[in-house]
């Protein structure tokens, strides 16, 4: 009996302890206890240096909430992403390509953003009209802090060298040629020495063809509605296509991989022009802050500029409710200030996501900012149905004419086709 009686008093004293616990737990929200979000990003160090700094602003702010801050290398993001979200494991709030937000959807591992907290009106007022591309099902999934465009990296020492004015770099098309082939040096037996043009398709190179030598040529990217690929509606794609090729294929000015790939090529020295983003400023200045270079806008054909943009965003992942909901739209709200973009520009390298902000003249006017921010209102941002798919199908088009011997109109006609294909494979299930 004795026994009895103290198991009934232990098992009572417990559940009175647990609904305390439950009891605490519930006015703990309301009255402002410590709420934990976690936030994800690939690693990136200047990234993750200043998203760092940004935490603890964040946190002094709001008292009550905590941020975990939590990355993982490039190529196993999405992995983990896949392993913890459907769980309800892992981010509130997550940093990812806007190329990926379709299949993120698809997938279930992000929510709408709430529009009280983000009007779209206000979103397509302020933001520049690429980020439109992350919305789907007439929803918002993903906001920028920051945007990208891609611009011409040259090395002002090389110029001199070859004769040429370092502060009148090639506009043009056949300008960026010509530069190109008085910039080449090959060695005693033939082989490349300095790249006239670095060159590199998984770089960003696809994105240069396809955001911005298929526009200059005066084609299209994708109809209206989003479905069909207009590449070939006209000659354009072909011809920027193989304007492209042209580097490697007829002028030999560039080689795939030459100093393992463009970015180490140009960094060290040994390539004289690099078509590259803005997101790179911090890595020269951080890597090799003696290397004298300036940066243009893309050369563009008659008359015709263009250049592609890009975005890594911000979301909310589909399992997160409540308080730490709440604390999620704050902390997103804050990662989309003016003050933390103008941050974000000036230690990252990456151009504000806002009109207001990004338009400043002290970023218009800016030595190195400037050529990109100059290119935002005529920047084309690819809807991707998948990313890495697509990009792949470029680099394989690529490698059936530099490899296979395939002709560039047939590797062009296959590389339409089967995009054309992954289209009409997304659209099918929705």
């Amino acid at each position: 009996m004795k026994k009895a009686f103290l198991f009934v008093l232990f098992f009572a004293l417990s559940m009175f302890i647990v609904a305390c616990s439950g009891d605490k737990e519930t006015a703990g929200e309301k009255d402002g206890d410590i709420v934990e979000i976690e936030y994800w990003q690939y690693h990136f160090d200047s990234k993750v240096k200043l998203v760092d700094e940004l935490i603890k602003e964040f946190e002094e702010a709001n008292p009550g909430i905590k941020v975990k801050h939590t990355t993982f290398p490039y190529d196993q993001f999405n992995e983990r992403v896949a392993a913890q979200v459907p769980a309800g494991r892992g981010p509130d709030v997550i940093n990812l390509f806007y190329g990926w937000v379709p299949r993120y959807v698809d997938s279930g591992y992000l929510q709408p953003l709430p529009k009280e907290a983000f009007p779209h009106e206000t979103i397509e007022s302020e933001f520049f009209p690429m980020v439109e591309s992350v919305k789907l099902d007439g929803e918002y999934w993903t906001i920028p802090t920051a945007v990208r465009t891609i611009a011409l990296f040259y090395n002002k020492d090389l110029f001199e060298e070859a004769g040429l004015d370092p502060n009148s770099p090639p506009a043009t098309w056949d300008e960026l040629v010509d530069y190109s082939i008085k910039l080449t040096k090959r060695d005693s037996n033939g082989r490349l020495a300095q790249a006239g043009m670095a060159w590199e398709p998984s770089q960003q190179g696809h994105h240069w063809f396809r955001d911005a030598l298929l526009y200059q040529a005066g084609g299209q990217g994708l109809s209206e509605d989003r479905k069909t690929i207009q590449w070939n509606q006209t000659n354009a794609g072909l011809e920027a296509f193989k304007y492209w090729l042209n580097f490697v294929t007829e002028h030999e000015v560039g080689e795939r991989n030459f100093y393992t790939d463009d970015v180490t090529a140009f960094k060290t020295g040994n390539a004289a022009m690099n078509i590259d983003g803005s997101f790179r400023i911090g890595t020269l200045q951080n890597d090799t802050p003696d290397l004298n270079y300036a940066i243009a806008p893309l050369p563009s054909k008659d008359g015709n500029k263009a250049t592609q943009a890009s975005f890594w965003s911000n979301g909310i992942t589909s399992k997160v409710e409540g308080a730490k909901l709440d604390a999620s739209v704050k902390f997103l709200q804050f990662l989309t200030s003016e003050d933390v973009m103008e941050r974000w520009l000036d230690e990252i390298g990456e151009l504000p996501a806002k009109q207001s902000v990004a338009l400043q003249d002290k970023y218009l006017n800016h030595e190195l900012y400037g050529a990109f921010i100059e290119q935002l209102p005529y920047a084309n941002a690819h809807f991707f149905v998948d990313e890495s798919r697509e990009r792949d199908l470029v680099i394989q088009a690529v490698d059936r004419v530099l490899l296979q011997g395939v002709s560039p109109e047939d590797a062009y006609k296959e590389l339409v086709e089967s995009t054309q294909a992954l289209f009409d494979e997304y659209w099918s299930k929705r």
